[in-house]
């Protein structure tokens, strides 16, 4: 209920008067003045209520009045008086019915109290109602109530002073709160302000209003108090300490800030008074060194202490937090004085509260900028903020280095003091486990042998202090162990909290405001304000040193893991905000002092020395305060978690992890996922560590690069402890979402990661050299990582990621090179798979930068990365294959890139892409890719180092073949679009357009590209290879060759085919002809490939065949071409090298190439294409009458080739010739050319070898032999019009040499199939087939052509010789062929018998033809023919065939039978006056041989022999002898003697008994004789002549009868008992019996016919015959029977003389 309400009015009045009753009842004895004044109070205050309604108000009026009883009471000095009137006037109070005057008359009262020392709490407690209550007291009458407090505070009694000094805080308060509120009261109202004077009097306070001057005396005598001088306004002050002044001041200035700050009075008051006076208090405590001696100094040092000191510290405390505007130089002083405080050298207590006021600074940011500010950012001004923090970081290494001064004292103080001590502990370290070591583990440093145990302090962020609140206390109290230590850290911790709170707030403001900006002017560029940034970046400056020098230090001593944390987190929050204000160098300062931490012990300084000497040599000495470093010491007494081997080149011991390297490993790992954007180059430092971590932990990478646990590969010195174990998954997880979060680095930051991993990579690259120790591959793990999660903006850091990774590919160690492969493929595969926006088929450039590192990758020689690229790339075609588009080219570059040396695996995989391209991907690559294909094809086909790839691949430019060729549309017309552009290009650049087998159209390149290949497969050194290639080559032209342009087909005759004609032939000439051992394992070779030049002749003949076959099947297209008798010679000439080589083999296949070619119909060409080559050419009419009438040569001379003269031509306008003439004209030429080449192919190769034969000089096959005859017919048709004799003459020399060729002995089995069987060998066959072509042809030809039948009469004469001479080749020795033996390299002459006799048959043909002709008359082939026939006809029995002879004699009669009638016709010419004795001596050599039967012959054959004996002779009366007239004398005479001769002797003596009979051709003597007798007694004797030639043939007959028969006589009776030898029987016998046959043609002759000289010849034999009466004989004595039997017809009477002598 309110003071002022009815009810509480009407109690008021009540309780008054009650409480004046009671006044006067307490008064009415002793003091009766003081009852009446009751009373009469009492009447007053009835009477107030009377009459007025505001009864309150009435009675403030009036209250001196109504208090004055009660003052008269307290006079009294009567206690109980005395307190009942204090309650009364207390009363009034409350209801603020108290006056001004009234008042003062109270306080007057209350001071006669004090003086009396009565009443003492209860005049406090009044005082304060008084003050309290309402504003009346001030002046004077409130400074005599503030002494009147004052001096109750220094009384005798402890609860008085105590409450007079609560009472006197409360009334400075009270006083300061009443300025306040007038302040308020004003606020509204603008004062003018006063005039400013100069220096004003302290006590100019004429400008305050009532309230504030109290308040400004106080303030004023308050401080003169301290100083301990007379106050001017507290009048009557008798006591004052300067603590309870202190407290105070203390008190006022925390308070009431506001007041000092808005009154300029009070600031000046500030500046003048207060800051003089501490400063003045402090002096003590600076001079003080503890433990120099006084005596030393002069005057006495006054030693500190600690009530004020403590004090004071509080009041700079106060100043500095409020008023540091004002006092910016004194702050300065405060502040250098507080650093000093902390110095080693002074008391340990002042320390500690130093260290508490330090503490209390550092939990205000804000203040730290200002001081940054105002001191540190100005020229020539205390560094102050440096100095605080580098204090602390000094204060807390000395507590680790000075012995604990502090400790001892504190243990022999007196017990007071340690008791004091013990409480403070207590207070300071709750829950701290007691001091006394027991066995809790309790948070702690611990350095070098220095144990501090660490007490809860504060709260984070609050300043609570222990020693400066410790006002009651005057001795300095003994600080417990560690507290300083713990106020320092803390103090620390939070200077960290706040200053990177404050400035990372600040900097986000920054952002927004940034982002606000750009969001509102996008043109315009966000500046932001200079001034903030320098602040913070000076205030970072100023402070990291000696916070890096602390925390490290700290960090290297702590034993508590939430103590670890914090240093840590304060380390990470530092290093994050220097990074984000730019501050390299602090930046990398904080990081390495956590990446040492991460790391063992001494082990940092060799991986972070490189990173940290440059730091320790700035870092620590910046502007002249030296702060010291220690380095990390080694006995800490960690729990071990881990021991692992270290990362080194050279393998050293093991080393060891805490569990406090794994919580700073944790820390690293924080501060790059969280603050990664701004580590800039210290990633370096950042990943080095983690690199030795992993290492030491024994993580390794896995797919994806991610960092799994494995076991280490260097054995079991790597140890964990299962604490580890489980934390091992989640770093190994945290590291990897740390290069997952780099997807939210930007660019820039991006970049220093990646640098900083392929730095680390290179380190560790060369650390893996020269070793096989594994290698750390964490940075190329996390370089793949990386990659991986950044492929939306993989262009940026593409190349120097892919730059690396190709270095590392090459490293020697495989491990190494391994990974990295892995790391280079991984990322092209995720590059080409990833969702680009815009897609890669829209953006070539990126693709084809996704695949370049795929194509360095062909540069690097190790086989296993090669094989790691080609899976990879069989992969990107298995997954990517249909999307390649413009990437083709490097993938195939990259599929095609492979070497020799390679090895086969590599080389297989390789193929297995290109297999996948070609079946699959053809259709989906661009066009001008193709001819890539093709030659990537190629190059498998010419690998060496799997011979069934090779041939596959052959395969493969069979299968891109077909699809050329079906595709054949779509590709043209691409390749054309293409085409144009280049050229467009190619224009505008002004360059020529540079491509293969330009000008060709690009379609028609594509199939030059892959005839090109093909040829350079067919020259390859392994003959399957070339065979494929070969096969494949020609198969192609011949399928596909329609789809080339006329032009293009000149470039596949010159530069595919004749180059390739040239590259075989070149090759087959230089081939080895050493034996190749069986080819590899047990693969057999046969013996006609068991050389390379075997081997070659192989490649050489399909090559060969293949370029014939094209000419033969294109031979149309082809003539169109300009140059196609060039090229028809080209051909020739490689037929003819080929032909004439050393190998049969090619030999023969050439001459088959030539026959393929020749067999060749002239195309049909309709009447409208009168155009052909010549036509197009323009050759003139004039040509065609010189060729024709260029004599019996040849028309067209080689030297002077039709094409040489065409051009010669050219330049005359004339219209074409009609087509028939030029294609003969043109047809003729390259006929002529055919013999040419087969002129000297046959002259090359049947010229016999010259000089001794060697060896080995080569002799030419007999299917070779023949093959090339065989070509003659087919040719001969095509040129037989100017065929000449010289011509003639050049095929005899060939047919001949060809025939007199041997063979080797074992290749006659298969050509002779047996000696006695008379088969002709075909090449016999051809000769003979080629004659007859020619004769056949001069037959039908015109009459010139006649003159060659001697010739060809000629030739086949020489080889009737052949039958009884063999011919000679060279001096080459050949072997009967019996003897030959089948397995020696021996030559062998053939049986050319039935050849010589098949001839001879051909010669009676003709002759039979041809017997008539002019030019067979004059050139005697008659005498040539019979010449020859002597030869067989002669030897007879020693004829190499029995069936020589026969045939000669055969021959003979069917020549003779034909010839002799011409010459008889001719017999005046004397053409043939040589040939009647060749004939004469024919029939003499065969009739009377000089060999004898072989013993074997039978009687039948004899009978036989003779029968033909018997012909000839019958030949000579029928054809010969009736014309004796016609023929020469002398033949006839011969003729006669040859009858003779065989009339009688003509018996072989060397037949038995038993045949003597049959063997004495006694047929063939009856028949000689009768012919001769037949001429003898011809009764048709027409001449003298003839008639000659009988009679003597008969007296020649006669004589030798009676010769034979004198001789047997003799004989017989000469040898008695003895018979005669055999062959003398047999003369006689037949002598006898010719006698008998004479004596029958006598008989039948008439008688005139017969010469008288004969008859008397006859007569004559009588007595001889009748002699031989006496022989033993019984043979002879029959024939002589028959011989003397028709002698009876002589016996006759005779006739008169004159007859007889008529006759």
């Amino acid at each position: 209920m309110s003071t002022s309400s009815p009810e509480a009015v009407k109690k008021l009045l009540e309780n008054m008067q009650t409480d004046l009753r009671s006044l006067s009842m307490e008064c009415k004895k002793k003091f009766p003045p003081v009852k009446e004044a009751a009373e009469s109070g009492i009447v007053k205050i009835k009477t107030i209520a009377a009459r007025n309604t505001d009864i309150l108000a009435a009675l403030k009026e009036n209250s001196s009045e109504v208090v004055q009883p009660f003052l008269m009471g307290c006079g009294t000095k009567e206690p109980k008086i005395t307190q009942l009137c204090l309650a009364a006037i207390q009363r009034l109070m409350s209801h603020e019915v108290v006056s001004e005057a009234a008042a003062g008359n109270i306080i007057n009262m209350l001071w006669q109290l004090m003086e009396n020392s009565l009443e003492e709490l209860k005049l406090l407690q009044t005082v304060l109602v008084l003050l309290t209550t309402n504003t009346v007291v001030h002046d004077e009458v409130l400074s005599k109530a503030i002494v009147l407090c004052f001096r109750l505070h220094f009384t005798k009694d402890n609860i008085t002073n105590n409450t007079a000094a609560a009472t006197v805080r409360q009334v400075v308060t009270v006083v300061f709160e009443r300025m306040v509120a007038e302040d308020e009261r004003f606020k509204g109202i603008v004062e003018q302000p006063p005039p400013v004077q100069g220096n004003t009097n302290r006590r100019s306070v004429s400008t305050l209003r009532p309230s504030a001057k109290d308040a400004y005396m106080l303030f004023q005598d308050l401080c003169q108090l301290v100083n301990a001088d007379a106050p001017y306004w507290l009048v009557g002050m008798t006591e004052m300490t300067r603590t309870f002044g202190l407290e105070l001041l203390e008190s006022v200035l925390n308070d009431f800030p506001g007041v000092f700050l808005q009154h300029q009075e009070f600031s000046f008051l500030l500046k003048e008074r207060v800051c003089p006076l501490v400063i003045k208090l402090f002096s003590p405590n600076i001079k003080f060194r503890q433990g120099s001696s006084s005596a030393a100094s002069p005057a006495p040092v006054e030693k500190p202490y600690f009530p004020i000191c403590m004090r004071l510290l509080r009041v700079v405390s106060v100043l500095i937090k409020h008023f540091y505007s004002l006092l910016v130089t004194e702050c300065e002083i405060f502040l250098s004085l507080l650093v000093k405080f902390l110095d080693g050298e002074k008391p340990q207590w002042l320390r500690a509260v130093a260290v508490e006021s330090v503490h209390r600074l550092c939990v205000q940011p804000h203040l730290l900028r200002s001081f940054c500010q105002s001191y540190d950012m100005k020229q020539h001004s205390t560094k102050v903020f440096r100095d605080i923090v580098n204090a602390l970081g000094s204060f807390i290494q000395s507590l680790f280095i000075v012995p604990n001064v502090g400790n001892t004292a504190a243990v022999s103080s007196p017990a007071g003091g340690s008791g004091s001590g013990v409480q403070g502990a207590a207070q300071g370290g709750q829950g701290a486990g007691g001091v006394s070591g027991t066995l809790t583990t309790q948070a702690a440093f611990e350095y070098r042998g220095t144990w501090i145990p660490l007490m809860t302090v504060s709260v984070q962020g609050s300043a609570k202090a222990t020693y400066l609140e410790m006002l009651d206390k005057v001795e300095p109290p003994s600080i417990p162990e560690g507290y300083a230590m713990s106020v320092a850290f803390s103090a620390l911790l939070d200077l960290v909290r706040g200053i990177t709170s404050m400035i990372e707030r600040e900097l986000a403001m920054e952002e927004e405001a940034a982002a606000e900006f750009r969001e509102t002017h996008p043109d315009q560029e966000w500046k932001p304000q200079p001034g903030a940034h320098l602040v913070w970046e000076e205030m970072v400056s100023a402070c990291w040193c000696g916070l890096l020098a602390a925390l490290s230090l700290l960090l290297d001593a702590s034993t508590d893991e939430t103590a670890t944390e914090n240093i840590l987190k304060a380390e990470l929050t530092m290093a994050s905000l220097c990074g984000r204000l730019g501050l390299v160098t602090p930046r990398d300062a904080f990081i390495t002092a956590i990446c040492k931490a991460s790391l063992p012990p001494h082990y940092a300084l060799t991986v972070l020395s490189s990173n940290a000497a440059n730091l320790s040599s700035k870092a620590y000495s910046i502007q002249g305060q030296s702060v010291q470093i220690i380095s990390p010491s080694s006995e800490s007494h960690q729990q071990v978690v881990a021991v692992g081997q270290p990362l080194t080149a050279q393998p050293q011991g093991t080393v060891v992890l805490t569990a406090k390297n794994i919580q700073c490993m944790r820390t690293l790992l924080n501060l790059a996922h969280c603050h990664g954007a701004v580590l800039g180059t210290s990633w370096q430092l950042v990943l080095a560590t983690l690199q030795h971590l992993v290492w030491i932990l024994g993580l390794k990478p896995a797919v994806g690069g991610a960092l799994k646990p494995g076991r280490a590969v260097e054995g079991p010195s790597t140890v964990l402890t299962t604490a580890v174990m489980t934390d091992l998954p989640v770093i190994s997880n945290i590291l990897s979402r740390l290069f997952e979060s780099s997807q939210y680095l930007d660019d820039v930051s991006l970049h220093h990661l990646i640098n900083a991993l392929c730095s680390l990579s290179l380190e560790a690259m060369e650390m893996a050299y020269g070793n096989n120790k594994e290698p750390s591959l964490f940075a190329v793990a996390k370089l793949l990582e990386t990659g991986l999660v950044n492929m939306d903006r993989i262009e940026i850091l593409w190349r120097p990621l892919t730059g690396h990774l190709l270095e590392v590919c090459q490293h020697p160690n495989a491990r190494m090179r391994e990974w990295g492969a892995e790391a280079l493929t991984a990322l092209i595969k995720a590059g080409l798979a990833y969702k680009h926006d815009p897609p890669l088929a829209q953006n070539q450039r990126l693709q084809l930068l996704l695949l370049n590192p795929l194509k360095e990758l062909s540069n690097v020689l190790h086989a296993d990365i090669r094989q790691k690229q080609l899976e990879c790339v069989l992969q990107i075609l298995q997954s990517q294959g249909d999307s390649l588009g413009p990437g083709w080219p490097l993938v195939l570059g990259v599929i095609g890139a492979i070497r020799n040396d390679q090895g086969e695996s590599l080389i297989r995989t390789a193929f297995q892409c290109l297999q996948l391209v070609v079946t699959d991907f053809l259709p989906t690559m661009p066009c001008t890719c193709l001819q890539i294909v093709v030659d990537v094809a190629g190059s498998f086909g010419l690998q060496n180092q799997e011979l069934n790839i090779s041939l596959t691949s052959i395969g493969l430019l069979w299968n891109i073949s077909d699809y050329f060729f079906q595709r054949g549309e779509a590709i043209i017309q691409e390749l054309e679009r293409e085409e144009e552009a280049l050229q467009k290009q190619a224009k505008e650049k002004g360059e020529t357009l540079n491509r293969p087998f330009h000008p060709a159209p690009p379609f028609d390149c594509l199939w030059l590209c892959l005839y090109a290949k093909l040829g350079e497969l067919c020259v390859d050194p392994r003959p399957a290879v070339r065979k494929s290639a070969g096969q494949t080559l020609f198969s192609t032209i011949a399928a596909h060759g329609t789809l080339l342009q006329q032009p293009t087909w000149h470039i596949v005759v010159w530069k595919v085919l004749f180059q390739l004609l040239g590259s075989v032939r070149t090759s087959s000439t230089a081939a080895d002809k050493e034996k190749i051992e069986s080819g590899g394992g047990n693969i057999l070779i046969h013996h006609s490939r068991d050389t390379a030049e075997k081997q070659w002749a192989e490649t050489w003949v399909l090559t060969l065949a293949g370029v014939a076959r094209i000419f033969n099947t294109r031979r149309y297209l082809l003539q169109q071409l300009g140059d196609f008798f060039e090229a028809w010679e080209v051909l020739l000439n490689h037929i003819q090298s080929a032909a004439l080589s050393k190998n049969n083999e090619v030999s023969l296949a050439a001459l088959k190439s030539f026959q393929e070619i020749l067999q060749i119909v002239t195309p049909v060409k309709d009447s409208d294409k009168a155009g052909d080559a010549l036509a197009a050419m323009g050759v003139p009419p004039v040509l065609i009458d010189p060729l024709s009438a260029s004599g019996p040569g040849r028309p067209l001379v080689r030297s002077d080739s039709l094409v040489e003269r065409l051009t010669r031509y050219n330049g005359a306008e004339l219209q074409a010739p009609p087509p028939g003439e030029e294609s003969a004209l043109e047809d003729s030429a390259l006929w002529w050319s055919a013999w040419n080449t087969w002129y000297r192919t046959g002259t090359e190769s049947t010229r016999p070898p010259s000089g001794p034969t060697e060896k080995f000089s080569f002799i030419p096959s007999q299917p070779f032999l023949t093959a090339l005859i065989q070509i003659f017919p087919a040719l001969y048709q095509h040129i037989k019009a100017n065929f000449s004799m010289e011509d003639l003459k050049k095929l005899g020399v060939i047919l001949h040499g060809a025939v007199s060729v041997p063979i080797s002995s074992d290749a006659s089995p298969f050509i002779l199939p047996s000696y006695t069987e008379a088969v002709l060998t075909s090449l016999q066959e051809a000769v003979l087939t080629a004659l007859d072509v020619l004769q056949k042809a001069i037959c039908v030809g015109p009459e010139n052509l006649q003159v060659m039948y001697p010739a060809i009469f000629e030739q086949l004469l020489l080889f009737v010789e052949f039958s009884c001479k063999p011919p000679q080749y060279g001096r080459m020795e050949t072997k009967h062929v019996a003897n030959a033996k089948y397995n020696q390299a021996e030559w062998v002459a053939l049986n050319y018998v039935p050849f010589a006799e098949r001839s001879l048959e051909v010669v009676v043909d003709l002759y039979h033809k041809t017997a008539c002709h002019k030019a067979v008359i004059n050139e005697k082939v008659l005498q040539n023919i019979i010449k020859t026939l002597r030869m067989p006809l002669g030897l007879k029995y020693a004829c190499p065939s029995e069936s020589t002879w026969k045939l000669a004699v055969s021959s003979l009669l069917k020549v003779l039978s034909i010839g002799l009638p011409v010459a008889r016709q001719h017999a005046s010419s004397g053409k043939f006056d040589t040939m009647w004795p060749e004939l004469a001596n024919a029939f003499e050599d065969f009739l009377f041989t000089k060999s004898t039967p072989p013993d074997n012959l039978s009687i039948q054959e004899f009978q036989k022999n003779e029968a033909i004996d018997v012909e000839v002779v019958q030949l000579i009366s029928t054809e010969i002898l009736p014309f004796a007239n016609f023929i020469p004398k002398d033949f006839v005479g011969q003729i006669m003697t040859m009858l003779n001769k065989g009339s009688i002797h003509s018996q072989s003596p060397s037949f038995t008994e038993a045949e003597i009979d049959v063997r004495m051709r006694e047929e063939f003597s009856k028949v000689c004789f009768e012919t001769l007798l037949q001429f003898s007694f011809s009764n048709k004797v027409s001449t003298p002549q003839e008639g000659y030639i009988s009679r003597m043939a008969l007296s020649v007959l006669l004589k030798r009868s009676q010769d034979v028969l004198r001789r047997y006589v003799e004989d017989e009776r000469l040898s008695g008992r003895c018979p005669l030898p055999r062959q003398q029987v047999t003369e006689i016998i037949f002598v006898l019996k010719a006698i008998s046959t004479l004596m029958d043609s006598l008989k039948k002759t008439q008688p005139e016919n017969v010469d008288g000289n004969t008859w008397a010849q006859v007569i004559a034999l009588y007595p001889t015959l009748v002699e031989c009466i006496t022989c033993s004989s019984s043979e002879v004595s029959s024939a002589l029977k028959e011989a003397l039997g028709p002698f009876k017809d002589f016996m006759q009477p005779p006739v008169s003389k004159v007859q007889n002598g008529e006759s």
